[in-house]
């Protein structure tokens, strides 16, 4: 995630769009192709993602936009090796934020 979501049950497809720094879209599309971005949606339509719904997104985006995985092979790559690449993906994501601390740190000094 490119920006901050505060701690709350559901977040709005904007909110989440904007976190993500893509259309939303990309998002609704994404919803179609993975089945672990399973959003609830209220009387209106309106789409409320999850902690949950977040995270699996943060991945695909991470897979897809970063790696540059095709679509069918962030699928794949879901499926056959799920538990080893959230566990890659966890370090990675860990590593990165010590990295931007480590450096907060050194502009201060």
């Amino acid at each position: 995630m490119k920006h901050k979501l505060g701690d709350k049950l559901y977040y709005s497809m904007g909110e989440v769009a904007k976190a993500f720094d893509v259309n939303p879209s990309l998002i609704r599309f994404w919803e179609k192709e993975f089945e672990e971005i399973q959003p609830k949606k209220n009387a209106k339509g309106n789409r409320k993602f999850t902690q949950e719904d977040l995270k699996a997104i943060d991945l695909i985006y991470h897979l897809v936009k970063e790696r540059g995985f095709t679509l069918e092979g962030a699928k794949t790559h879901l499926r056959e090796d799920k538990s080893e690449t959230l566990s890659k993906f966890e370090l990675i994501r860990k590593l990165k934020a010590i990295k931007s601390e480590l450096i907060s740190i050194k502009n201060k000094l």
